[in-house]
């Protein structure tokens, strides 16, 4: 087994396994609805959102986050930046959060997708 094979196999069987760090989330992307795949999610943070001089939405701020998950489960695509993405809280899939990309990288497989919300 080579180098990249065991990378994959790292990747489902540590990090993306639901009895280690990896949970079941529903994803829609382009209208294209991803059930129960396997996910990580995390550095939810809110900070102060950047406003604009015309900008008149105070006490609104941005929280981001970072989803990873396989290619893949998401049928080889990757999201793009600026693309919206919704991601469900729980296993159930009944209730979706809505995300911006704000930035997406693929290496050997594993998506590592920047994410931004607004939020009060």
């Amino acid at each position: 087994m080579g180098f990249k094979e065991m990378v994959a196999a790292d990747i489902k069987g540590v990090f993306l396994n639901p009895d280690e760090y990896g949970e079941p989330r529903t994803i829609i992307l382009d209208g294209e609805k991803y059930e129960n795949i396997i996910v990580v999610i995390s550095g939810v943070k809110e900070q102060d959102r950047h406003q604009l001089t015309s900008d008149h939405g105070q006490g609104l701020y941005a929280a981001t986050s970072v989803l990873h998950c396989a290619i893949a489960d998401l049928g080889g695509r990757q999201p793009e930046k600026g693309q919206r993405i919704k991601i469900s809280d729980d296993s159930t899939g009944q209730f979706f959060k809505p995300f911006y990309v704000a930035k997406s990288d693929c290496e050997m497989g594993m998506l590592r997708v920047e994410l931004e919300e607004v939020s009060e």
